[in-house]
């Protein structure tokens, strides 16, 4: 008999499964009793919402300060595990309020739902039918979902695009989709399966895929600030970070690290809010590439006052309705916290957010340089990783730091000399 025998593992209880595991891995009862906890959701909650669940992994939930966007002020929370991205965020905020703060606007919430139409004789010839059947194919997709229909939403148009694939030619349907507070995925999905049937009979084709696609190039957020020369350390600081931004703009390496320190924020707030972090992070970098080359999604310049100019151009498909945002009761309270009415007005704190986390990040490399802040909190989390206790914590990252040897072993070597155990 196979030891590693896990079938019907989906139809066990939580409490079974974590017992299964437990066996499995040798856990000890302080693990159990780690792994089963929920936070503030029930376990059956839990159970509903992912496969397999045993337990909840929470991640520490900060608030960002001192953003104002738009003349409106805004606690934001951020749920991730990264150090100093809360407090960068708070600091670049405070900065940019000098001048008003961040103004914001976005484009409708459309998102694409494409159909894949393969094996048509003539594809420019199909694609000419599809689009002279448009009015018919927006109808039977708003026939899927009357109630978005309702609120002013729904399916707005269609394109079509010819693609040559090494598969031969392929002929793809874009359905557009306006999903008003919802992220949209389920309704754009569900219009789409509902008028393949029909693209088919009307072209002779064979349709494969019908799914959302993650690059919302028409579901844009826009964030600007200008950070006056005084408050972010003098002209000098200002070249630092063009300098910074034209490496960023010449170099993929570089941009790519530059557009992690985006999503770090604006991840941190999607997480949040209980949105789906992996569909924006795919279509923040999809957008950042759709010139054929790589590049940041924000840019800075320089304007006559000679203060800094930062602005951020990203693509922003989240919601407010359906999924965790609605299930999740913390994403819940994270929402009423930040105080959004829509989704478009979501996304457009998420911009914000995400160019206060990138200029944050672009004023520390110009300056200090990024591992001044990271390194004093890492110091922390492995002061407390050895065992350090109270003010040993406090004495160990002083040292840490001071010798520049942030590392486990010498924690420990300063832990013992601490409790005299040398």
């Amino acid at each position: 008999m196979d030891a590693y025998d896990f079938s019907g593992f989906y139809k066990k209880t939580p409490d079974e499964r974590l017992k299964a595991v437990k066996e499995f891995a040798e856990l000890d009862s302080e693990d159990i009793e780690v792994l089963s906890s929920t936070g503030p959701m029930e376990m059956e909650e839990v159970n509903r919402m992912i496969e397999n669940v045993i337990g909840t992994m929470p991640l520490p939930l900060g608030i960002a300060v001192n953003f104002q966007i738009n003349q409106k002020d805004y606690l934001i929370p951020m749920a991730l595990e990264e150090p100093s991205v809360v407090a960068a965020a708070s600091n670049a905020a405070k900065m940019a309020r000098e001048k008003g703060g961040f103004a914001t606007e976005s484009t409708p919430p459309v998102m694409i739902g494409q159909i894949q139409l393969t094996n048509v004789e003539d594809a420019e010839e199909a694609k000419q039918t599809i689009l002279e059947n448009k009015e018919e194919i927006l109808k039977m997709a708003n026939e899927r979902d009357p109630i978005l229909l309702k609120v002013g939403g729904g399916a707005k148009d269609v394109e079509v695009r010819v693609l040559d694939t090494i598969r031969g030619p392929m002929v793809i349907v874009h359905l557009l989709v306006d999903c008003r507070d919802a992220m949209g995925a389920n309704a754009v999905n569900t219009m789409a399966e509902g008028v393949a049937p029909y693209i088919e009979r009307i072209t002779g084709g064979r349709v494969y895929l019908r799914i959302i696609s993650n690059l919302a190039d028409r579901r844009i957020a826009k964030a600007k600030a200008v950070f006056s020369k005084e408050a972010i350390g003098g002209e000098e600081v200002v070249d630092g970070i063009l300098e910074a931004y034209a490496f960023a703009a010449a170099d993929p390496y570089r941009a790519a690290t530059h557009n992690k320190g985006i999503m770090n924020g604006v991840s941190a707030v999607v997480i949040a809010t209980g949105n789906d972090f992996r569909a924006v992070e795919s279509g923040a970098h999809s957008y950042a590439a759709r010139s054929g080359n790589y590049r940041p999604l924000s840019r800075y310049e320089k304007n006559a006052d000679g203060d800094l100019v930062g602005s951020i151009e990203i693509p922003m498909a989240v919601g407010l309705v359906g999924g965790a945002t609605v299930v999740h009761p913390t994403a819940r309270r994270n929402v009423k916290i930040l105080g959004v009415k829509s989704a478009s007005e979501l996304g457009e704190v998420m911009a914000a957010v995400g160019l206060a986390q990138n200029f944050a990040a672009m004023r520390a490399l110009a300056t200090e340089g990024i591992q001044r802040g990271h390194m004093s909190l890492h110091a922390r989390n492995i002061a407390v990783s050895v065992g350090a206790k109270g003010d040993e914590v406090g004495m160990i990252v002083e040292r840490l730091i001071a010798e520049k040897k942030v590392r486990m072993d010498r924690a420990e070597e300063i832990l013992k000399e601490l409790r005299g155990e040398h």
